[in-house]
């Protein structure tokens, strides 16, 4: 029988996606319609033989991810549970304490997956490539393959071309390693806590001699191991770690500029997996360009025109005219006759006025190089606000014929005038 384990972190990351991650924690951000875990649960629960995904991270355990769980156990007909941990404990560190929980029922091997990445998920083919490399107890890391530039951002990997057998790892070089990056989602058996539980006994000698010498601040943990740096880099070379190179479509979703590239890669895997999530222009109905997710419930006026890349949840109403673009709009937004929304996510409960234009401007990849993934912007530069795409948290009203560009609003604001390349607190 197999496991799937998703690290969903907590609430002092996820900085980058402020303000949205105010309102919800950001696993459960809606991506292309349904929360970003909802992806991975669903390609989990393909897999045969999938008998139980356990979510591990330290968020309190709340009303929306209680709410959440249930309705995807009972969707999905597989046990799902929340293992909280009193601490940020790293990527290893969680699984580690939690091993007798993800090892009970003996498992031969289980999926870890970080929640902040979009993908096809091509679990089923790891673990075919699994059975075919080297011996039943290697480990699998799901790499792809970035342009030169770019991959220092991420965990390089170098492989034995003939052999896939990863041959040396360094996470965020200074200098070009390897083009294969990482992409946070790993095969493992139940080995890997004999190499996760040698880190932490070195851990705890080392805080020992630092607890001896008086040089701590009590601030360190033996328990905190991270999966990349501590473990990948010294199983590298020993014939244990391969990487599974996948040419199709992966992400971080760091940013909510990258939630709504994440949306676009998304919506556009709908035709092979979930036609029923699109909809077409109908006799009445909306003109829809390109890939848009409407919610059932969503009140959307015959003149209106969306998309390409449009997701629109529960409760929205918009008006006569109105045309969306590139764009996700959150639950219960009202967007007024002949606004205009391009590149943009709309908070829950927000206003848009009548003949208003909301728009930002996209960090997508450079759609010339193939390899190219979204770039983690940072916010300023040069002392000025990075243009990207335009935010409004929840319950933000944009009064009639005025224009935001590039900016973003923090909840519960209400607008008097344009505003362009603002933070509006």
């Amino acid at each position: 029988m197999l496991k799937a384990v998703i690290l969903i972190g907590g609430p002092q990351k996820g900085t980058r996606f402020r303000p949205l991650s105010f309102e919800v924690p950001k696993p459960l951000f809606p991506v292309a319609g349904v929360p970003m875990l909802q992806h991975h649960i669903e390609a989990c629960a393909k897999v045969p033989n999938m008998k139980e995904i356990l979510l591990i991270g330290f968020y309190q355990p709340n009303e929306e991810l209680t709410r959440f769980i249930c309705s995807a156990q009972q969707e999905f007909k597989i046990s799902i549970r929340y293992l909280q941990e009193y601490a940020a404990l790293g990527t290893g560190g969680g699984i580690y304490h939690f091993r007798d929980q993800i090892l009970s029922g003996g498992p031969e091997a289980f999926f870890i997956m970080n929640a902040d990445v979009c993908s096809e998920f091509p679990l089923p083919e790891m673990l075919n490539f699994q059975k075919e490399h080297g011996e039943p107890s290697s480990f699998v890391i799901l790499g792809t393959t970035a342009n030169r530039k770019q991959s220092m951002n991420y965990g390089c990997i170098v492989e034995n071309q003939q052999t896939n057998e990863v041959l040396h790892y360094v996470e965020k070089p200074s200098t070009f390693v390897s083009d294969i990056i990482n992409c946070g989602i790993y095969l493992f058996t139940p080995e890997i806590f004999q190499h996760i539980g040698a880190v932490f006994q070195k851990n705890q000698q080392d805080m020992l001699v630092l607890y001896t010498n008086e040089q701590t601040n009590g601030w360190h943990r033996a328990e905190a191991i991270r999966l990349e740096q501590d473990i990948f880099t010294a199983l590298a070379g020993q014939g244990k770690l391969y990487v599974y190179k996948t040419p199709a479509f992966w992400s971080q979703i760091k940013s909510a500029g990258s939630a709504i590239y994440a949306s676009r890669l998304y919506l556009n895997q709908y035709h092979k997996v979930h036609a029923e999530r699109l909809v077409t222009t109908e006799d009445g109905g909306p003109r829809i360009s390109g890939n848009v997710y409407i919610h059932p419930t969503a009140n959307i006026d015959p003149t209106a025109v969306l998309g390409p890349n449009v997701s629109i949840g529960t409760g929205v109403t918009i008006g006569a005219g109105v045309r969306v673009r590139e764009s996700i709009i959150l639950h219960g937004a009202t967007l007024q006759d002949h606004s205009c929304v391009l590149n943009c996510i709309v908070g829950w409960d927000s206003t848009i006025g009548k003949w208003a234009r909301v728009e930002g401007t996209p960090s997508d990849p450079n759609p010339n190089d193939p390899y190219a993934k979204i770039d983690s912007e940072t916010l300023f530069r040069d002392g000025k606000l990075t243009p990207s795409i335009t935010i409004l948290g929840c319950n933000v009203t944009i009064p009639s014929e005025v224009i935001i560009l590039n900016s973003i609003v923090l909840p519960h604001k209400d607008l008097n005038r344009s505003f362009k390349n603002q933070i509006i607190l």
